[in-house]
């Protein structure tokens, strides 16, 4: 096996995914395995599924995992789509001992963003970058010149009287029966709002929508001041895995 091949691993709140990863790259290397997320997603029972999926990769000298949760110092500090059991939970230490190998532990969000910064939309683009998952709830990655701020969570800003992506997520605009039209504008006063407080030079959108972003792209746009580029994520549904991959080396995105 290549040393420019690590497993990354993507756990979210329905399913969870993994590949090989060839992370000079940014691309898989192998098949992706998804499993359903336990019920309950509790710390040991996501390690065993996590530990399943490795085991069909063939293992790998160190593994990357998203959780969809703020992680600091390896220590979970949020549950979102996830068991409440993981607040406080050393999960760098659950998944190494589970896996007999190093692991990194990161947000879902910010993983995805690691991996279209080096290699996707935020490709070469420095100043301020926000990238954004808009699915069941909206997660968040920022960048400034290249240089990741972990932990954002701007989906759960307060926007129009409530969290933001109660508003915005993708997620919304199924529940309620939205047209593309009037869910594009909700993302794009979202994203104005965001527009105000960093001042990006791009936000990109991830997530599955991405692939549709031709169906709400002038929508969004009408919303967004002039001078802030949005584009749809380029990696889609591959970014968490890359990314998670990619935060085992020393440094993932400027090296």
């Amino acid at each position: 096996m290549s040393d420019t091949r690590v497993i990354g691993v993507d756990v979210g709140g329905s399913g969870v995914k993994a590949a090989l990863v060839d992370v000079k790259r940014g691309e898989l290397a192998s098949v992706r395995p998804r499993i359903d997320t336990p019920q309950p997603a509790t710390p040991k029972l996501v390690a065993a599924t996590v530990s399943r999926l490795v085991d069909q990769l063939g293992g790998a000298p160190s593994i990357g995992i998203t959780v969809p949760a703020v992680v600091r110092s390896g220590i979970v500090r949020t549950a979102a789509n996830i068991d409440p059991s993981w607040i406080g939970t050393d999960a760098q230490a659950l998944f190494g001992e589970q896996l007999g190998v190093p692991c990194v532990v990161l947000n879902d969000a910010d993983a995805a963003g690691l991996a279209e910064v080096r290699f996707g939309a935020g490709k070469g683009r420095s100043g301020v970058v926000i990238l954004l998952t808009l699915g069941t709830g909206i997660g968040s990655a920022l960048f400034v010149d290249g240089e990741l701020v972990p932990n954002t969570e701007l989906g759960h800003m307060e926007f129009k009287a409530q969290e933001a992506e109660h508003y915005a997520a993708a997620s919304v605009r199924k529940a309620n029966n939205l047209g593309w039209d009037h869910w594009g504008t909700r993302v794009g006063e979202y994203l104005a709002m965001l527009t105000m407080l960093f001042s990006p030079e791009l936000i990109i959108l991830g997530g599955g929508v991405s692939r549709k972003f031709d169906r709400f792209a002038e929508h969004v746009l009408a919303e967004v001041p002039s001078g802030t580029d949005v584009m749809p994520a380029v990696l889609q549904n591959q970014a968490g895995i890359v990314g998670a991959a990619m935060s085992t080396q020393k440094h993932p995105v400027t090296e």
